[in-house]
């Protein structure tokens, strides 16, 4: 099942439409074998790379991955156990100056993302079609569970097609 239009803001549509099939558990799977196998692959060096003076690094590009994921995820399970209240947004270029990402090791950031993968995987698995149903308000937006699974992997894909074009 895919979320439907109405179930997010407009906004998330490029991050969704990038997500192919219905099983999103799926894709998420699929995910993290392509994010260890093209990550594990680059080179201390090439974490620092930005292609453009004021741009972020691959480094921050994948701490930003990471933060988002986490934020997305931690929707997800607020508004599949039923939370009411409307969630703050957050503000990415914030996230990523304050994030320390590009003095970190890239072989951390890619052992943090499998692990927090991993985590949500477990969590998305978990969540019957009710739970992915429900919905609440993040951002001043109504968004359900299933479409927060879905901006999570869209927004992993849109980030992979930015580093193959622009930085390798």
């Amino acid at each position: 099942m895919r979320p439907e239009k109405g179930d997010y803001a407009e906004y998330f549509d490029r991050y969704i439409t990038l997500v192919e099939g219905e099983d999103i558990v799926q894709e998420l799977e699929n995910q993290l074998k392509t994010f260890e196998k093209f990550y594990g692959s680059l080179t201390e060096e090439q974490g620092e790379f930005a292609y453009a003076e004021g741009k972020w690094t691959i480094k921050e590009v994948i701490g930003h991955v990471i933060d988002t994921e986490r934020i997305m995820a931690y929707r997800a399970l607020a508004f599949a156990r039923g939370e009411e209240k409307a969630l703050p947004g957050f503000e990415q270029d914030d996230y990523v100056a304050n994030s320390n990402a590009a003095e970190r090791k890239l072989v951390d950031l890619i052992n943090e993302y499998k692990t927090l993968r991993i985590a949500n995987i477990a969590m998305f698995k978990s969540f019957s079609e009710k739970e992915f149903s429900r919905k609440g308000t993040a951002s001043g937006n109504k968004v359900s569970v299933l479409a927060l699974a879905f901006i999570i992997a869209g927004h992993e894909l849109h980030h992979h097609q930015i580093l193959k074009e622009r930085y390798l």
